[in-house]
């Protein structure tokens, strides 16, 4: 079979109630797309592993579920997926329901078409609203302007959990617990730039957010410290022969 052009990945922990009309919305929003979906289940405690089968069993064509043996955490999950996914570029969305896959399907013919991607690594989503609380608000706001004046990784939401990564870039980085907290700054390390689009921010569908204050705010501190100290140091080689997109315009052939 053609592989798709585009995989959805999306992440769940304790998100009952809310797999199927994600899905579902995946399917009818894309439905003009090639695509495919892929479900990694970061073993939860409710019933979202049935959602899951109930959705396999819907769209059979289309969907994959990869389900952890222990809980390991959103970037694992990620990675679990990565190592599965077939499309050029990667759309992660959240499995709470607050991104719009509507996004996805307005900026897919620009990614299809290539014009003016150049060597853009990953489109990272900015909220145009914000349904969290004030103190929520606030807290974020904080985090992103103290992330982004050390990483200096072009980005101004990364919480934000839309964002369409280029496979090829997706699979240069490294991994480590909370690198999905850092995807721009990541990819920007690995040499490719990043792109910011407008996206909108829905409210939670169902269930309670999985992140508290006190913990985001002590793994904050350390993973920004490591991500300063990783920033600094050197990325991979671009060699001529892989007619690379990172490459300048003006390499020698020879």
């Amino acid at each position: 079979m053609t592989p798709p052009l585009l995989t959805v990945l999306i992440p769940f922990f304790n998100e009952q109630g809310n797999v199927l009309p994600l899905v579902e919305e995946v399917h009818q929003v894309l439905a003009d797309f090639q695509f495919e979906v892929i479900c990694v289940n970061d073993a939860s405690t409710d019933d979202t592993a049935k959602e899951l089968a109930d959705a396999q069993s819907r769209w059979p064509d289309t969907i994959r579920v990869f389900s952890h043996i222990e809980r390991c955490g959103k970037s694992a999950a990620l990675f679990t997926g990565l190592k599965a996914a077939r499309g050029s570029w990667v759309q992660l969305l959240d499995g709470d329901g607050q991104n719009d896959v509507r996004d996805t399907a307005r900026l897919w013919p620009q990614v299809m078409s290539g014009h003016g991607l150049g060597k853009v690594g990953i489109i990272a989503g900015r909220r145009n609203s914000r349904n969290d609380s004030g103190f929520k608000w606030l807290q974020s706001r904080i985090a992103n302007g103290v992330r982004k004046f050390v990483l200096r990784d072009d980005a101004t939401d990364t919480g934000c959990g839309w964002k369409l990564i280029r496979l090829e870039a997706f699979r240069d980085l490294p991994f480590f617990a909370s690198m999905h907290r850092f995807l721009p700054a990541l990819v920007k390390r690995a040499g490719w730039t990043v792109q910011e689009e407008l996206v909108n921010d829905r409210p939670r569908w169902n269930g309670q957010s999985k992140y508290g204050f006190l913990g985001r705010l002590g793994a904050g501190v350390f993973d920004l410290i490591g991500m300063f100290w990783l920033t600094r140091r050197g990325g991979q080689g671009i060699a001529i022969e892989w007619n690379d997109p990172r490459a300048p315009e003006t390499r020698s052939d020879k």
